[in-house]
């Protein structure tokens, strides 16, 4: 179904709205939510967590495109279960991947809530090629691991680890010539 239907559903307050989007994205959100939280459980809860958000929000906002909508909240509410589950403990993929970060955003910064560092962030990726671009997010945003990136762009491991750190090398020094301090 596309997109616009779907969202007319929501508007009519149709239930139906869910199961249709559950068809068209439930195994995308399923496999952001699972990237962080490594749980199927847990990634189950967050994707029904999406869809009430989802419901709730739409009316009155209309988000174009749905699938990125969809996609924030998951990331979102994961990070927030990722956090609550990990309060005392550091260990896995996501943590590994927010510890890279943390080299180039300070950890007073809320990433989240920056409109500022957003669109920063937003300009560093649209200064980057298409691959670096999805490999970069394939890892920060979607929380894969570097045997999976490398895996699907078929490239070596220790080729995708340079990039990346490459990457996070001239996020830092982009976020500080943009007045971030680190």
């Amino acid at each position: 179904m596309e997109d616009f239907r779907i969202l007319d559903l929501y508007f009519d307050r149709n239930e139906s709205a869910i199961e249709e989007t559950d068809k068209k994205y439930g195994r995308y959100c399923r496999s952001i939510s699972y990237n962080i939280l490594s749980s199927h459980e847990d990634a189950g809860e967050v994707v029904n967590d999406t869809y009430l958000k989802a419901w709730n929000s739409i009316p009155p906002s209309r988000p174009d495109p749905l699938k990125s909508y969809l996609g924030t909240i998951t990331r979102r509410l994961s990070l927030n279960r990722y956090e609550h589950i990990n309060a005392q403990k550091r260990g896995g993929r996501t943590a590994v991947a927010l510890d890279e970060l943390s080299e180039c955003i300070s950890e007073g910064e809320d990433i989240g809530e920056s409109v500022a560092l957003s669109d920063s962030l937003n300009r560093f990726l649209g200064g980057l090629s298409r691959d670096k671009r999805r490999i970069f997010l394939r890892r920060y945003f979607y929380m894969c691991t570097v045997s999976e990136i490398a895996r699907d762009f078929n490239m070596k491991e220790s080729t995708v680890a340079m990039m990346l750190s490459r990457m996070r090398r001239k996020l830092k020094m982009f976020l500080e010539k943009e007045g971030f301090f680190v």
